[in-house]
């Protein structure tokens, strides 16, 4: 029968031994609680809770059986807790598992998996300079994501010896996606190991100097082995003069193991992940990795700088509720100015003194753009240029450049405070009309027949009254994913496979994009070539190359 191993993840110190090579100190694994199946007739629940007590005590005993069989292998350098120490056992008291550390796995199986990781990120597979992070593994013995390191030891060969950290999962995609954030992480546990072996080094350096020790004693190889036996079994323990240093690598390798688990969580997608999908697991990505890069650089001590783009959602104050409210504020015809604008990738600039209502409009206007397409400072003090954000808010005292103002790639709608008198009094405190006055300009300001067919559609649609907010959402949603379609035929059709002109311009007819308004058309697709996602791009480039090298095999 075969045993079915239930592991996410496991992680383990590693140690290359001078005398015995590598060898395992010490493992965390998590155990998931069991599923809970209906009890047979006469059986209590709690004789199958003292039950599975009984198994893991008996597992930890035979372990200790193990570990004593093998002490005449091990010396001090090669063992972390004594073979009758129970070992490290923390609870998640919100998913009910358990994390148990000791010297090696409790299974078996998962011995011979963790045994085989630690001699090959301890011998062959290790990377340049011999310390840093590498992935190595297979289907049948697991992947490994390792991070070799070395520690200081005076009394060793070359003044230090070699660690690795490793983690062991079966799941390859998890571990890739998983490896800024442990390489973060693991960093910190290395570097603080690290600092506190350099401390006891330099003390024992200034109490007695090995190296010039070593270059006055005579060397003799007959006493040769005997001396390096004498100075191999120093344990990390004695190395980092660490009093609990153990229960603080359990504690840590246990938090590792829990929050890689939390933040990578699967969902239930219906069809293919959209392109704005994608994009917004590729901009997580890359922040976590420049959040990793920023700690790196400042000791861990602070944050990158970053926008927040969803501070003005809570706050109290007016607010355009929807797209076809903001149109309703507006007017039909400032509104497809705006609209126009902003579906052509040009700026938008909103100027005022309510951050909370500035944010509410780019939160409309956002959706008509695909995610990959928006780069948006909320409210800023100072003007940022076009490459660094499509949608910019700016407090009312910013001065606007003037090649800026005078760019036909530009709009700016400034808002300022309504002067009605007593004859137009607030009606409520949610009245944009009678709070604000709002004045669009631009230096392309285009005539309202003109624009590109998804303009058209989208403005039909908003003038609708028969379509709630909720049809029109959706309906706009429908229209970009069409749009979106084309954009990614163009692509591959233009970009990846390099036709002519002449072929495009073909493309273009059956995709719906010549005749009246042309110009805008082709312009709002080669704009929306930019919020392709980076995971689309790579598949069109790989099944590229991948066709131009079959007929050759």
């Amino acid at each position: 029968m075969n045993t079915i191993i239930r592991m996410n993840a496991l992680v383990a110190l590693c140690h290359f031994c001078e005398l015995h090579g590598p060898r395992t100190l010490f493992c965390t694994e998590a155990l998931h609680p069991p599923s809970p199946s209906p009890p047979q007739p006469g059986q209590s629940i709690s004789g199958e809770r003292e039950r599975d007590a009984d198994r893991e005590g008996e597992g930890l005993t035979m372990r200790a059986h193990s570990s004593a069989t093998q002490r005449a292998d091990m010396c001090e350098g090669c063992r972390s807790l004594p073979a009758s120490h129970p070992g490290f056992v923390s609870v998640d008291n919100e998913t009910g598992i358990r994390f148990l550390s000791h010297q090696h796995p409790r299974q078996p199986q998962l011995f011979s998996v963790v045994r085989q990781a630690c001699v090959r990120s301890l011998s062959c597979e290790v990377c340049p300079g011999r310390e840093g992070p590498i992935f190595f593994g297979d289907e049948q013995h697991g992947f490994v994501f390792s991070h070799t390191f070395f520690i200081k030891d005076s009394l060793a060969r070359g003044f230090q010896r070699w660690y690795s950290i490793v983690m062991v999962a079966m799941d390859r995609i998890y571990l890739i996606n998983s490896w800024p954030f442990l390489l973060r992480h693991l960093r910190l546990t290395i570097q603080s190991l690290q600092s506190t072996a350099l401390k006891v080094f330099d003390s024992e350096q200034c109490v007695c100097p090995q190296r010039a020790v070593r270059m006055n004693s005579a060397f003799s190889p007959a006493v040769f082995p005997h001396q390096r036996s004498g100075n191999a079994a120093r344990s990390l323990s004695s190395l980092t003069q660490h009093p609990n240093l153990w229960e603080s690598l359990h504690s840590s390798f246990s938090w590792l193991l829990k929050a890689c688990g939390s933040r990578l969580t699967e969902k239930l997608l219906e069809g293919a992940p959209t392109e704005d999908t994608l994009v917004l697991i590729e901009r997580q990505t890359e922040q976590e990795e420049e959040r990793s890069v920023w700690e790196g650089a400042e000791g861990g001590g602070s944050t990158p700088p970053q926008f927040d783009d969803s501070r003005g959602e809570d706050l109290p104050g007016p607010k355009f509720k929807s797209l076809r409210h903001l149109r309703q504020v507006l007017g039909g015809a400032e509104f497809r100015q705006l609209a126009w604008h902003v579906l052509m990738g040009n700026q938008v600039i909103w100027r005022g003194g309510n951050p909370v209502l500035i944010h509410s409009a780019f939160s409309m206007l956002k959706a008509l753009l695909p995610v990959g397409c928006v780069r948006s400072v909320p409210y800023s003090s100072k003007y940022e240029e076009a490459y660094r954000c499509n949608f910019l808010g700016l407090s009312p005292d910013v001065p606007i450049p003037a090649h800026v103002s005078s760019s036909e790639f530009c709009v700016l709608v400034d808002v300022a405070n309504a002067d009605r008198g007593s004859l137009y009094p607030v009606v409520c405190d949610d009245d944009i009309l009678s709070l604000y006055q709002f004045n669009i300009s631009s230096a392309n300001m285009q005539p309202t027949d003109r624009g590109p067919a998804l303009l058209n559609k989208i403005e039909a649609a908003l003038s609708n009254e028969n379509l709630s907010v909720d049809v029109v959402s959706h309906c706009l949603l429908c229209l970009k994913e069409e749009w979106m379609n084309k954009v990614k035929v163009l692509f591959k059709f233009s970009k990846v496979d390099g036709r002519g002109r002449e072929d495009t311009q073909k493309v273009l007819a059956l995709l719906g994009a010549t005749g009246p308004g042309e110009e805008d058309n082709v312009r709002l697709l080669k704009f929306w070539m930019t919020g392709l996602s980076k995971t689309y791009k790579s598949h069109l480039m790989t099944a590229v190359r991948g066709g131009e090298r079959t007929p050759s095999q």
